[in-house]
């Protein structure tokens, strides 16, 4: 068995960052039709709530953003670059909704800019991405990993930690929930990580994707909801 390295920390420091609610990429904007959700009275409590999160997280984002974020991260160490442009139009094509697809191709633009704007040299992948017509989030946050050299099981944990806060966070506002119940529920559902990973690990490019009804029927219906706190 290879014993794998810890990250060193600087790249501990950047998976962070990368991870941070703080990062200028508009994640905490968009509930991905929670807000709907909650409309509807389908989340309505703490429970709910984490029952929400936890059935989007091991049956949408295993089986779609991990596989293809893995995935991402080993054909850049390849220089794949036209697998790499292949799999982000797949990763589009995942989004079962006009909202989704708008959280998902918004945060990647403004992650892609934000690289851009670093005095470093990321190479030929982040140039052809800043030329594409549509970037996922996903391949913009593989392309930061490869580039700090974030090994591919940290970077799939820091993307549920990414999925799960942003979530709370959200249902914090609107449910609403108290900040220890917030915090309760953070604690639980990143015990939920290793599961998503590993079924990730399970599931091959041929059978990415997801059949959650209720989140693409929330996530479509908040296009028209009354009044709303986010974009989606």
């Amino acid at each position: 068995m290879i014993e794998k390295k810890p990250l060193a920390a600087l790249q501990l420091n950047r998976l962070l960052q990368l991870c941070s609610v703080g990062l200028p990429v508009g994640g905490f904007s968009f509930s991905q039709g929670l807000e709907y959700a909650i409309e509807l009275g389908w989340v309505n409590n703490v429970t709910t709530t984490g029952q929400w999160i936890e059935t989007n997280l091991i049956e949408s984002i295993a089986t779609t953003d991990l596989v293809v974020l893995a995935e991402q991260i080993s054909i850049l160490q390849a220089n794949d670059f036209a697998e790499f442009e292949q799999l982000n139009q797949l990763i589009i094509a995942c989004r079962e909704s006009a909202e989704l697809r708008l959280a998902d191709l918004a945060m990647g633009k403004a992650l892609i800019r934000l690289l851009n704007q670093q005095a470093l040299d990321f190479g030929q992948a982040l140039e052809l991405a800043s030329h594409w017509d549509e970037v996922s989030f996903i391949s913009a946050f593989a392309l930061a990993c490869h580039y700090w050299q974030i090994d591919i099981d940290a970077a799939l944990a820091g993307f549920c930690w990414t999925f799960i806060e942003n979530q709370v966070a959200a249902a914090t506002k609107l449910v609403p929930l108290g900040q220890t119940q917030a915090q309760n529920l953070l604690f639980s559902l990143s015990e939920k990580t290793q599961a998503a990973i590993e079924k990730a690990q399970q599931t091959g490019l041929d059978e990415i994707g997801s059949s959650l009804p209720q989140v693409a029927m929330a996530s479509a219906w908040h296009e028209t909801q009354y009044t709303r706190l986010f974009r989606s």
